[in-house]
């Protein structure tokens, strides 16, 4: 794996684990769901929100790009 390849892998699971945690709290907290289910609801909800992390090489060398559900299109990240 290249160094971007690890970064992209590191940002999507640093923005999923971060979604998930939140997902988590506001389902345990708003929502009757009980046992199971909370952590279920929340890892769904944290991969659909969660921005997706790519390296991919171009003929200007290696680039990150992602694509999120909030933005249009796929941003370059460096």
């Amino acid at each position: 794996m290249t160094k971007l390849q690890v970064r992209a892998f590191l940002y999507q699971l640093g923005c999923f684990a971060i979604l998930f945690i939140l997902a988590r709290f506001l389902v345990g907290k708003y929502t009757e769901l009980t046992g199971f289910w909370i952590p279920m609801t929340a890892f769904v909800a944290g991969t659909l929100l969660s921005p997706k992390f790519q390296a991919a090489k171009t003929k200007d060398g290696e680039k990150l790009f992602m694509k999120w559900i909030f933005m249009k299109g796929i941003k370059e990240i460096g």
